[in-house]
């Protein structure tokens, strides 16, 4: 300030009492007044620091300086979660302006500093000033645990979200890079990065947020564990450093590296043991890490820790499930269909001696080896496409239609062509793909033993709210109208699988024209989720 008055230090405030009655007389209304329109514009404030709100905060300081008989003021307030903001009223509009009767104070909240004051005033008015100082420290105090607690909600809320967002996920790789995602937007930061640890506390795996792949490749190998990423990793504890560029642990960037300044990392462990380490660098929209984002990440952290156990035990079984059905495929296949090949061996081995002496029974065992190979086959046929029946229900309609082609050609001599026009997996319920595939693998068993065609087709397109399947063939085709026997119940079981799911089914035959079965069903409204994915591809 432009004055030899000396400053007097800050304060804390002695809390008011009844006998300042007389002090308060002398404040008019317009401070009173003041006070509550501070408040209202500290609330405007938080929703929005906007030029607007910042002048009606000013607006309202001016009116409590005045209020209160004082020259001028001062008051910077530092308090997140509420934005920064500085004012000033009256002699102290000036920064340079000479003051005589400054007094200095800090507003406070428990041990926590909320903003600091400075007023002028004449040497008369000594008690109104700490009056006026008390006033703004209960309404600032009032305004900031106002914002903490809408904050702290929106926190838990960010948590929560963020928690469930990786909950379930069982693919290594994707939960990953999803917990990557999410700490960045949990913590505000603008990029982020999971490095997971080996069992000597190295690097090994490194995922990033907020650095697109032409940057990554860019950058060059990931890092390995040096400078400050190193000391989260071998000292296992929680890290903030406010700029890693003047930190002396740092190790330093590669070329092509984004600049980064403040930086947080946290350990991340599960079932007593350290998994790796969350990494958060540049603050948004400026600044430091706080208190508040190390306990918020520090939660998630537990949560991510048993995320990345999940994955792992899953991958796990899945791997001794494989060598278990390996085990079994191998069971199956000596004991039953290696075992047929081996019998028609041994009966064919003394065929070339009865070829001279007995030629009748030399062609009917190799007629009879002939038949036990064709069944072999088959039953090779059906084993491999026994050892997929989940392929129909994850491959979605489009997947499942072209290994039920696939299955069908090798079952059959007659050739089929599988059209997709516009399908979209999101366009159908799951109950809807399953019934539709039945369908069409009836429509291809009646195609294969009733049909007499050399050639199929499986039709599926997308429009106008519906999705249609069509099958068609070119064989001898029939009078649908014809009386069918007991055993001829597939087109009835297709209608009934089309009338569950809300389609409806339409057959088109007639002798020497082939035969076509229409199925339609009403696509399904996308959900929320399937927007949500299709904008992030």
């Amino acid at each position: 300030m432009g004055n030899d008055t000396d400053y007097q230090p800050f304060v804390r405030l002695p809390e008011m009492t009844t006998s300042h009655s007389a002090s308060n007389a002398r404040q008019d209304s317009t401070g009173l007044l003041g006070l509550r329109d501070v408040a209202a514009g500290l609330e405007s404030w938080r929703r929005d620091p906007s030029a607007s709100s910042h002048g009606r905060l000013t607006g309202a300081f001016g009116r409590v300086v005045a209020g209160s008989g004082l020259s001028g003021g001062h008051l910077y307030l530092q308090a997140p979660p509420l934005a920064e903001a500085e004012l000033r009223a009256g002699s102290l509009l000036d920064p340079e302006a000479e003051t005589a009767g400054l007094r200095a104070y800090e507003l406070r909240l428990g041990d926590r500093i909320l903003a600091t004051l400075q007023l002028d005033a004449p040497p008369a008015a000594v008690l109104s000033v700490d009056e006026c100082a008390r006033g703004l420290e209960i309404v600032i105090g009032a305004a900031w645990s106002e914002a903490r607690a809408g904050q702290a909600t929106d926190e838990l809320a960010a948590l929560d979200a963020a928690t469930r967002g990786i909950a379930g996920v069982l693919d290594l790789d994707r939960v990953l890079q999803l917990i990557t995602d999410r700490v960045r937007e949990l913590a505000h930061a603008q990029y982020a990065a999971l490095g997971i640890v080996d069992q000597e506390g190295g690097i090994e795996r490194f995922i990033t947020s907020g650095i697109s792949r032409a940057e990554r490749e860019r950058i060059g190998a990931p890092p390995r564990g040096h400078g400050l990423l190193g000391v989260i990793v071998a000292e296992n504890h929680l890290l903030r450093v406010h700029d890693v560029a003047a930190d002396s642990r740092r190790h330093g960037f590669p070329p092509n590296h984004p600049p980064m300044r403040s930086l947080l990392g946290v350990p991340v462990g599960a079932r007593g043991r350290s998994i790796g380490r969350l990494y958060l660098t540049n603050k948004l929209p400026s600044g430091d890490f706080t208190e508040d984002d190390e306990r918020l990440v520090e939660m998630f952290a537990l949560h991510a820790g048993i995320a990345i156990e999940n994955a792992r035990l899953h991958e796990q079984v899945q791997r001794l499930a494989v060598v278990e059905e390996r085990e079994r495929i191998g069971r199956d296949l000596h004991d039953g269909i290696i075992q047929s090949i081996y019998a028609v061996g041994l009966s064919l081995e003394d065929v070339p001696d009865l070829m001279e002496d007995e030629a009748d029974e030399a062609r009917q065992r190799v007629e009879r080896a002939i038949d036990s190979l064709d069944q072999a086959i088959r039953d090779i046929r059906n084993f491999i496409f026994g050892l997929r029946p989940e392929l129909l229900e994850q491959a979605g309609l489009v997947g499942g239609l072209a290994a039920l082609a696939d299955e069908f050609r090798v079952n059959s001599m007659v050739d089929v062509d599988i059209e997709t026009y516009g399908v979209e997996e999101s366009d159908l319920s799951p109950d809807q793909t399953g019934e539709l595939l039945s369908i069409a693998r009836e429509a291809l068993s009646n195609i294969a033993r009733h049909s007499k065609a050399t050639r199929g087709n499986v039709r599926v397109e997308a429009h106008d709210g519906t999705v249609r399947l069509t099958v068609s063939d070119n064989g001898v085709g029939f009078a649908p109208d014809t009386q069918r026997g007991p055993s001829h119940q597939g087109l009835i079981n297709m209608r009934a699988r089309a009338t569950a799911i809300g389609g409806n089914l339409q057959l088109h035959s007639e002798p020497g024209a082939g035969t076509r079965i229409i199925v339609e069903v009403a696509r399904r409204e996308p959900s929320a989720a399937d927007l949500m994915d299709r904008g992030n591809e």
